[in-house]
């Protein structure tokens, strides 16, 4: 049997999207536990599209501690919260409104900075130093779980493929005026940040997915944004998939440990 390298990423693949959802549940629900036991919190990072809806079996589960939560955007567009395109709309839809984590453990972007990106984006960058480097004495942020999404053409975040944005070494929050999908202006986190993190977790599904994660996790030299995203040692890159995702990939599957 094929064995990974060490800190390759780890390739989990479901029959189908409810067994994938439960077993994603599991797998955040034990990132928080191990961290909460660590250091009495449990930092996370959101993305926005179907990811959401995705977290649904958190909702209601005996294991979740909401009040050591430290939530985050991986990335944000830049429209009023309760815009339909907010990924802190769609998180607070789908999620935080129907649990008790504290409002103020939610860390959302200042909509009175709309019109001046940089400064947006300086301003998030500030709420990660206060909650990281000024408590932490880290010199980057390492959260204990960033969760991802890929689009079809291999974007993750706000990092779409061909962009400068790729190639950002200093900043932790960076603007994008140009995005290729609407709307086009969003903050996001750089790879300085994602990468630094104790574990990241793409979520994919649909057949749809085939042939960009076949593209991802089979080329190894890949260029795609989603396949930038390699954390540093210690930390662990994992994709919960489902088959229909999966089908194309020669990529080995590793079963998940319930």
């Amino acid at each position: 049997m094929a064995h990974h390298p060490p800190n390759a990423p780890i390739l989990i693949s479901s029959p189908d999207t409810d067994t994938l959802l439960g077993q994603l549940a599991t797998f955040v629900v034990r990132a928080q536990t191990e961290a909460i036991d660590k250091k009495g919190k449990f930092t996370l990072a959101l993305s926005g599209g179907s990811l959401p809806a995705n977290l649904r079996r958190l909702i209601g589960h005996d294991g979740v501690k909401w009040e050591k939560w430290h939530v985050y955007y991986v990335d944000e567009r830049v429209v009023p919260l309760d815009n339909p395109d907010s990924n802190h709309g769609s998180c607070h839809k789908h999620l935080f409104s129907q649990v008790p984590i504290p409002e103020s453990q939610v860390y959302t972007i200042d909509t009175t900075l709309l019109d001046n990106l940089e400064e947006l984006a300086d301003d998030y960058e500030t709420k990660l130093i206060r909650e990281f480097a000024a408590k932490d004495s880290a010199r980057y942020p390492v959260f204990d779980l960033i969760l991802l999404g890929m689009g079809p053409d291999g974007h993750t975040a706000s990092l779409f493929p061909g962009h400068e944005l790729l190639n950002e070494n200093d900043r932790w929050v960076a603007y994008i005026e140009n995005s290729p999908k609407p709307p086009p202006k969003r903050i996001t986190l750089t790879y300085l940040v994602i990468n630094h993190a104790a574990r990241v977790a793409f979520v994919a599904t649909g057949k749809e997915k085939q042939d960009i994660l076949k593209a991802v996790l089979d080329d190894p030299a890949s260029d795609l944004p989603a396949a930038r995203v390699k954390p540093y040692y210690p930390g662990q890159l994992y994709w919960f998939v489902d088959d229909a995702a999966a089908a194309k990939a020669e990529y080995v599957r590793t079963p998940f440990q319930m």
